[in-house]
């Protein structure tokens, strides 16, 4: 099983990225798992065609009795597995928590033992990068770290502290970065400045997402790239994505 955390300012189109990435891992035939860690749980929206699922937060707080496994993970588009942590009552609680309860209670019932999916896909909030943010960082829940960023400044600000949580638990035999996802916003040498960023943060741009309006017009029907527009060149992109991370 590989366990991989997408990484990324809120905003910069990370969860787009990890949702097409799963939709492309599963038509390459893997069993993938996805669980949003961001507190508006909508990482996994276009997977379930727009529905949003109910959160492990949710459950634990509200429901009585036994709680199994299948009240809180829902099978999406090509198969994909997804969850979603959700927060607390906003203006109450810490969303970090959050992401710590939930991750304990998909342990607590064997999720991984009992779905055996070969990819686990987690798509984290990088604006900050502390306590529960930074689980998929620990305790070895994630192996490979991958930034989503653009080349606009405050997106390359959040990028590079991701980069230096990382350094911090590399020496624990944690988790490492495999590279960066550039999600292009147009702007002038954006390319090159991704290229010169990744340098600086000791890694390299294993994809370059361009703009491109087949993006919104997919999301504008509540499906993924892959299902939405598989014979685009934009969706041939998310594959090779998919296909490098794979390998």
């Amino acid at each position: 099983m590989k366990k991989i955390a997408i990484y990324g300012k809120g905003g910069i189109g990370k969860s787009t990225t990890a949702a097409n990435l799963s939709a492309a891992l599963a038509g390459l035939g893997h069993r993938v798992m996805q669980i949003g860690c961001d507190p508006k749980a909508d990482s996994t929206c276009l997977l379930m065609n727009g529905r949003q699922v109910p959160t492990i937060l949710d459950i634990l707080r509200e429901q009585k009795g036994e709680i199994r496994l299948d009240d809180m993970v829902f099978p999406g588009f090509g198969g994909v597995l997804c969850a979603e942590c959700g927060g607390p009552t906003p203006g109450v609680g810490c969303a970090g928590r959050g992401i710590i309860a939930s991750f304990e209670k998909l342990e607590s019932l064997r999720a991984y033992q009992v779905y055996r999916p070969d990819l686990v896909i987690y798509d984290v909030l990088g604006d900050v990068v502390c306590g529960g943010f930074a689980m998929p960082l620990r305790k070895g829940y994630a192996e490979d770290i991958y930034i989503v960023t653009s080349g606009e400044k405050m997106s390359l600000f959040a990028a590079r502290n991701i980069a230096k949580a990382v350094e911090q638990f590399k020496g624990r035999g944690y988790a490492q970065l495999k590279g960066v996802i550039l999600n292009a916003r147009g702007i002038e040498n954006e390319s090159e400045i991704v290229k010169a960023a990744a340098g600086e943060m000791k890694t390299e741009v294993v994809a370059e997402i361009p703009r491109d309006p087949t993006i919104q017009i997919c999301e504008a029907i509540n499906t993924t790239v892959i299902q939405g527009a598989p014979d685009t060149p934009l969706a041939d992109r998310y594959r090779m994505l998919a296909a490098a991370i794979a390998d």
